[in-house]
């Protein structure tokens, strides 16, 4: 006979699974928590100094605040900012990181090493560096502005050029930790008539600042890295052309201690103006020569300054042994033999027909 259960039992078995679940108790609202998209980090004697840009509604209207910190560490920092502050600050949501030059001239490692660790700031977030003081660029762009208009500036559906490298934390982690590759971030400052404007790129080796290369230079290596340089406008003497596409294929050969390395970019291009009577192979051979020349200063730059930030060592793991790809960068990437081959496609003559082959 089968013994009738109480109903004091079955609630208690139909509570008990709720004893292991997890409630919502430290959910904060959305009201109640801040969320900077702009963060600037800057050295201040063995202090970390950052500075957050945040947008707080007012109204009908939103207000651009900008609230600084100091700590030893940068946990420590954004533990100094929260306890200050009425609202639970939440750095997933930055998206672009300032570091001020100085502090990237002496090293990045301990600071990446901490966002990677923390987990606080996305590792997708976007590195860029200063030469002028942090607070005087953050102050600049403080005006009738948002720290959304500044990321615009790095957005590809919005401000961004091909002139404007786009690293992230990521990028300069694996830099850092790579045998064969390193990176550039992009350098910014104060516009004269704009929020902001771009200056070239720093070359970072390991971590550590190491040189620069220009606007132009870093259109190229955007190129190079297989990045869209769609949108570049090159004046040349004959003509004034426009980037529609690009794609890169490399070959890589190892002989008697010799790396050779070889790069055939294909360039898809539009003309928008010419000058005088223009044939299509003169645009091509100039639009070439100007590239070649650019292309050779970089790598100049680069290899003097022993940082492969083209990563041109990742088509030698195969050909070297472990033990000498760690000397790539000190016995083999001074000396590679690195050629570009650049191919133009004239697809689209625009509205001139004078054009001529």
């Amino acid at each position: 006979m089968v013994k009738k259960i109480s109903k004091t039992c079955i609630l208690m078995a139909m509570s008990l699974p709720f004893i292991f679940l997890s409630g919502c108790w430290d959910v904060k609202d959305i009201n109640h928590r801040i969320m900077p998209v702009v963060l600037g980090i800057t050295s201040e004697e063995e202090n970390y100094k950052v500075i957050l840009q945040v947008t707080e509604p007012v109204g009908d209207s939103l207000e651009t605040e900008i609230i600084i910190g100091k700590g030893k560490t940068l946990n420590q920092v954004i533990d100094n900012i929260s306890a200050d502050m009425e609202s639970s600050l939440d750095l997933l949501h930055v998206k672009v990181i300032i570091i001020d030059h100085r502090l990237a001239e002496e090293g990045l490692e301990d600071l990446i090493s901490s966002f990677m660790r923390s987990r606080e700031i996305s590792s997708k977030s976007l590195i860029t560096t200063t030469k002028v003081n942090l607070l005087e660029l953050f102050n600049s762009m403080d005006y009738d502005s948002t720290p959304i208009k500044t990321m615009d500036f790095f957005e590809k559906n919005a401000g961004w050029n091909p002139h404007i490298a786009l690293t992230r934390i990521w990028h300069i982690y694996r830099s850092i930790h790579s045998l064969t590759q390193d990176t550039v971030i992009p350098i910014i400052s104060p516009g004269d008539t704009t929020r902001i404007k771009q200056e070239g790129s720093l070359v970072i080796r390991k971590g550590i600042a190491s040189g620069e290369i220009t606007s132009d230079e870093t259109l190229l290596y955007n190129a190079l890295m297989e990045n869209s340089a769609y949108g570049m406008i090159e004046v040349l003497d004959v003509a004034s052309i426009m980037i529609l596409g690009n794609s890169v294929f490399y070959t890589s050969e190892f002989t008697n201690g010799q790396a050779n390395l070889t790069a055939n970019l294909d360039l898809t291009v539009t003309v928008l103006e010419t000058k005088g009577d223009t044939t299509k192979t003169e645009i091509q051979q100039q639009l070439q020569s100007l590239l070649q020349e650019k292309f050779k200063k970089m790598n100049s730059k680069l290899q003097s300054s022993g940082a492969d930030a083209l990563g041109t060592g990742r088509f030698f793991r195969n050909k070297l042994k472990y033990e000498e790809l760690k000397n790539w960068r000190t016995a083999y990437f001074p000396n590679l033999n690195f050629t570009l081959n650049i191919t133009i496609d004239i697809q689209n003559e625009g509205n001139l027909k004078t054009i001529k082959n």
